[in-house]
């Protein structure tokens, strides 16, 4: 299983939850969406939360990277 990964640095909400849904959608079962704002990471999480998705968060320099899986 190969981890997709979804780039949305730079980009303001919902910019950052379509693109991570999308993913979602087209059947990924694990995830790494890297975000660069706090707002993002909330909405990311309560997204995943939504599809019943695992997640983890880490901070790597200016941005944060959540972890989701199935």
């Amino acid at each position: 299983m190969s981890t997709k990964r979804v780039d949305a640095r730079g980009l303001s909400c919902p910019q950052p939850v379509v693109l991570t849904n999308r993913a979602i959608e087209a059947g990924a079962e694990s995830l790494e969406v890297l975000v660069d704002n706090e707002v993002s990471k909330e909405n990311v999480l309560r997204l995943a939360k939504r599809h019943r998705m695992q997640t983890s968060v880490r901070e790597e320099g200016a941005d944060i990277v959540i972890e989701i899986k199935k």
